[in-house]
């Protein structure tokens, strides 16, 4: 264990939520600005502001599966450092951001990830309660349910396993009921971060070159695609643009009957037969074989 503890110390890729830290307000996104989907993604400890290498991998991938539809991307603001208790902040912004999103554009599907250090923040975002030992003072509240509505995906790679959040004395990282059914959870073997038998750290920057990039914006794409195959159907049996949400007035089919067609032949009433007294019969005509009177 001692020595566990010394390779966690060097490792730059967890999370903590043992400190506050402010909410971090996003800005708001005008409705014409809104996405068909937004990936909100932390990237791993000590890579540059943004999504970092193996978050903007994975973007791109998921923009050129996904065709036609546009897809944003919101870097979560956090120092990603060493100073391994900071990731509260990642915490604090990205559910700022998802609740500015769901507000501002509530039909934009979202897409959540994250890159070691990142998913274990990405991972905390999405619980229900707050972790067992940590003061519900020292962290953000959790999300309200229905946030989970709006999210298609959560995709995080190299999330730190049991073992590795044990050996930095911090809570284990786990998907929140909510989202556990839409999340995957990738792993290069022997990763020491995210393996629970892994030992080496080298692999753990591999995930691109693995395919796992590939494979995590595969199923989030799926997950979009669904939804808004879904969406499609439901507007179309409403009787509403998609796009728009406007509802769409179906064209009226004109009654057989309608006045400005005139009456239809074959459904004129017939003509009513009266009763009156009975035909008297007439004359026998003759035939032209009778003999002459």
């Amino acid at each position: 264990m001692g020595q566990l503890r010394r390779i966690g110390t060097i490792v730059t890729s967890v999370a903590t939520v043992t400190m506050a830290a402010p909410c971090f307000a996003a800005p708001s996104a005008s409705a014409a600005q809104c996405p068909d989907a937004e990936i909100v993604f932390a990237r791993g400890t000590t890579e540059q502001p943004g999504a970092g290498p193996t978050g903007d991998a994975f973007v791109a991938a998921v923009r050129t599966q996904v065709g036609a539809k546009s897809v944003g991307l919101y870097g979560v603001d956090y120092p990603a450092t060493m100073a391994f208790s900071t990731a509260v902040q990642g915490i604090s912004d990205a559910r700022a951001h998802i609740l500015s999103t769901v507000a501002t554009c509530p039909a934009t599907k979202l897409v959540l990830g994250g890159f070691s250090q990142g998913a274990a923040v990405m991972g905390f975002v999405t619980a229900s309660a707050v972790p067992d030992g940590v003061s519900p003072d020292d962290v953000p509240a959790p999300m309200p349910p229905d946030v989970a509505n709006h999210v298609a995906a959560v995709v995080l790679f190299g999330k730190p396993s049991t073992r590795f959040m044990k050996a930095i004395n911090h809570p284990d990282v786990e998907v929140g009921p909510n989202y556990a059914a839409k999340a995957i959870d990738l792993c290069v073997d022997n990763d020491l971060v995210c393996d629970p038998h892994g030992s080496s750290f080298s692999v753990h920057d591999t995930y691109v070159e693995s395919g796992m990039v590939d494979q995590g914006a595969t199923f989030a794409t799926q997950r979009l695609q669904a939804l808004w195959a879904a969406d499609a159907a439901a507007a179309a049996a409403a009787g509403t643009d998609a796009g728009t949400g406007v509802t769409t007035p179906a064209t009226p089919t004109p009654s057989p009957l309608s006045n400005d067609q005139g009456p239809v032949p074959h459904l004129a009433p017939a003509a009513p037969v009266l009763p009156g007294p009975p035909t008297l019969p007439g004359p026998t005509p003759l035939s032209a074989s009778a003999p002459a009177i």
